[in-house]
């Protein structure tokens, strides 16, 4: 059986393909379909646009979809950039200048933040059959560091640890990211009601 893993983005494709790789299934990605266009994330929360995704994405290529919506929350700007995480500024680089900015010209000097991963399951009609929301705990850090991982992964400190997922092994990441509690309860449910 075909699994779409509904993204664009390169690095959560890898990450989710690792996380899902035990499951009995064939996953494919968008790369797969040339003719599949960009679904608009218009939901106001992490949950809608990974309904919408995975809703969309299984209308168009008639294949069971897993899409995820994830971003990071800050304290100090009032729970920003959430939703709005992957169009903050232009690139990662420009993201983390822009959030190391926003916390220290903020009055409020609590560098609290957490990583909220939602991803939802489709049928191949569409049919949302599963959502699941995983969160990962932690802190901004002062400064980028680490090559490994995508997105705000240099700044973000999970608690319990001194290093910065960009700096972290992708198996520990693996075991605490907000993506990896996510697919954990996505994993139990595929194996339960989808895999044959």
């Amino acid at each position: 059986m075909k699994l779409l893993v509904g993204t664009n983005n390169i690095g959560k494709v890898r990450e989710i393909h690792e996380l899902l790789a035990d499951l009995p299934f064939e996953l494919k990605s968008l790369q797969d379909f040339a003719e599949i266009g960009d679904v608009e994330e218009t939901g106001a929360t992490f949950a809608e646009n990974a309904v919408l995704k995975a809703r969309e994405y299984a209308r168009q290529t008639g294949l069971w979809t897993v899409a995820d919506d994830s971003g990071l929350a800050v304290d100090a700007l009032g729970g920003a950039p959430g939703v709005f995480s992957a169009r903050y500024a232009a690139d990662n680089d420009a993201r983390i200048k822009k959030l190391l900015h926003e916390i220290d010209k903020s009055s409020d000097k609590n560098r609290a933040a957490r990583f909220v991963c939602v991803m939802a399951v489709a049928d191949d009609s569409g049919e949302i059959k599963f959502t699941a929301e995983g969160v990962c705990e932690g802190k901004i850090a002062e400064h980028p560091r680490g090559n490994g991982g995508f997105g705000y992964d240099p700044v973000f400190i999970p608690y319990g640890f001194q290093l910065t997922f960009g700096e972290l092994s992708s198996e520990i990441k693996g075991q605490i990211s907000h993506r990896a509690h996510a697919s954990a309860k996505i994993i139990r449910y595929l194996r339960d009601f989808v895999a044959v």
